[in-house]
């Protein structure tokens, strides 16, 4: 008997009604289950992606070699994707404080260009290790006090000639001497000329924290301060006589030169208007200004006032230092006008075509 209640069991598993208490139980266990299935299924994955997404951070790693020897020099680890160039070299700077981040030249490539600080690193990444080149480029100075030292110096320079200190004149021909009014008007020039500059660094320009190499401000600086120094002493002797045409040729080179210093000063007022407006995806245009209107025929208006105002500066004093200073600028203020132009054939080609580069109708 046993044995056929045993055998018997299996056949009444799955039947309900088998077991007097069975089916209730049966029931709430299958729709408990039932449930569970449709709160899992609402529910979603327990853990979502999201978490998964966020929490996969790619980091990089710079590689800093020397550019000569090529050796490590350090190595820049967890830099974001988001950084810049300028944010790896003040990284740098932290491991290596002997160089500040101004002092620092990085390349792709041994013989490449320096990348500019502004650069993204993702945008140089090839893989998560990305290896940069280091040059010492030196001491550096900011591009205001590179401006204001160049400038200041010529214009207490002149002022130290035309008082004419017994140091640099004779004393008993200065008092013979007559001064022309020429040699006032000189002054007031030579000495407006370099207030403008100096007024327009501190308060028309405007540099973004870019730094130049020392000694390309001692180069500036011994350019500009000998030259005037050379200038002065012939203008402000007691023995310099005054131009061959008189009042009338004086007149004209005076009247000449402060145009030119007005169109140079509107030409950069509207340069520095244009860069604030932070419109750069188009050529620099005249204004109402009629000064302006220059940019209808050339692409640097500012040199081509610059040297006119030197060339001004040449005829109303009819001196040769002046001259001699007057045809090297014209000599760089070309090259640097040429270099831009040909940057802006680059981008604005229909528009610069038929423009000159400093002097109009030469093409």
């Amino acid at each position: 008997m046993l044995k056929g209640q045993k055998l018997c069991t299996p056949e009444h598993k799955g039947d309900p009604a088998a077991h007097g208490g069975a089916p209730s139980m049966s029931h709430n266990d299958t729709r408990s289950f039932f449930n569970f299935s449709q709160l899992a299924l609402s529910s979603g994955n327990l853990k979502p992606p999201q978490v998964l997404k966020h929490s996969k951070i790619t980091y990089f790693e710079v590689e800093i070699l020397d550019v000569q020897s090529k050796k490590q020099i350090c190595i820049v680890d967890k830099v974001p994707p988001s950084s810049t160039l300028l944010d790896v070299k003040h990284k740098f700077h932290k491991a290596c404080p002997q160089w500040y981040p101004s002092r620092v030249g990085l390349q792709l490539e041994r013989n490449g260009p320096y990348l500019k600080d502004s650069i993204s690193i993702q945008s140089l990444a090839v893989s998560s290790i990305i290896t940069l080149y280091f040059t010492d480029l030196g001491q550096q100075v900011g591009w205001t006090t590179f401006f204001l030292t160049e400038y200041t110096g010529p214009l207490l320079i002149y002022l130290f000639f035309y008082i004419r200190l017994s140091t640099i004149y004779d004393h008993v021909e200065t008092k013979k001497n007559f001064r022309h009014p020429v040699v006032h008007l000189a002054c007031f020039c030579h000495c407006l000329h370099y207030i403008r500059h100096l007024l327009e660094t501190l308060f028309v320009h405007k540099f973004s924290g870019g730094h130049t190499p020392l000694k390309n401000m001692i180069k500036g600086c011994v350019f500009y301060w000998g030259f005037t120094s050379w200038i002065a002493y012939y203008i402000n002797h007691p023995r310099y006589t005054p131009p061959s045409f008189g009042y009338r040729q004086v007149s004209f080179a005076a009247l000449a030169f402060l145009m030119c210093e007005a169109g140079n000063h509107f030409i950069n007022v509207a340069l520095a208007h244009q860069n604030h407006s932070g419109i750069k995806s188009c050529i620099p245009s005249p204004t109402y200004n009629p000064f302006t209107w220059l940019f209808f025929l050339v692409s640097c208006p500012n040199y081509t006032y610059e040297v006119g105002s030197w060339i001004s500066f040449t005829v109303m004093t009819q001196t040769l230092p002046v001259g001699v200073f007057a045809f090297l600028m014209v000599i760089q203020m070309s090259l640097w006008a040429q270099k831009k132009h040909r940057l802006y054939l680059k981008r604005f080609y229909p528009e610069v075509r038929r423009k000159a580069a400093m002097i109009p109708i030469i093409f």
